[in-house]
């Protein structure tokens, strides 16, 4: 099935141009704490991705029926039950992964950028429409994990995913991993060259 030119914009408008993290500003917090290496940034960017899409179009399947001085708490609900299947699957298949990634699984239940959709986009919006929504967001949060991570593990630990990717023969020669980069003031100057590197490609998100 192809996708509406509106459906485009959905999906696709917040990996660059509405992106959450980097021209929003939400959900800085776990990008700065779960980045000091890949794995963990990937799982938990895929588990923030599940969690909004799924979360929009269960509150977009409810919308008509929730009273709107209790929608807050019946977010709330939806989130935290899609949170613990999230984190009940990661302990089942990938617990190593669970443990690096500690309490910041529980805190997507407080992610800006989720509860922010789910108030923004899915109150008022079809289920197929909350779904784009949901995995664009989700997917360009993503991508600024990624990013991040990526370049914080093969700095500063010389690995990738695990796996040496520098050759000994460049330590041997006296190179030595930066140790700033595993450090969470390190997350913060990333997340902002990345921030001030986006607008300067995007005249029309700088202030006037």
């Amino acid at each position: 099935m192809g996708l509406s030119a509106k459906n485009k914009e959905i999906l696709f408008n917040p990996l660059s141009k509405d992106n959450p993290v980097i021209v929003q500003m939400l959900g800085i917090c776990s990008a700065l704490a779960v980045t000091v290496k890949l794995q963990p940034a990937l799982v938990m960017a895929i588990s923030v991705t599940a969690v909004v899409a799924f979360a929009n179009v269960i509150i977009s399947l409810l919308r008509k029926t929730i009273p709107n001085r209790i929608r807050i708490i019946i977010q709330l609900v939806v989130v935290a039950a899609l949170v613990t299947i999230v984190n009940e699957i990661l302990k089942a298949f990938a617990y190593d992964v669970s443990k690096q990634l500690s309490v910041y699984v529980g805190l997507i239940i407080t992610n800006c950028i989720l509860m922010g959709r789910l108030e923004a986009f899915a109150l008022g919006n079809k289920p197929w429409e909350s779904f784009l929504d949901g995995v664009g967001n989700g997917t360009g949060y993503g991508i600024i994990l990624v990013v991040v991570a990526f370049v914080r593990e093969l700095f500063g630990s010389g690995t990738l995913l695990g796996f040496r990717i520098i050759p000994q023969a460049v330590y041997d020669a006296g190179y030595v991993n930066n140790g700033l980069m595993i450090m969470p003031p390190m997350a913060l100057i990333l997340c902002a060259v990345i921030v001030w590197i986006h607008r300067a490609r995007n005249k029309d998100l700088q202030e006037k």
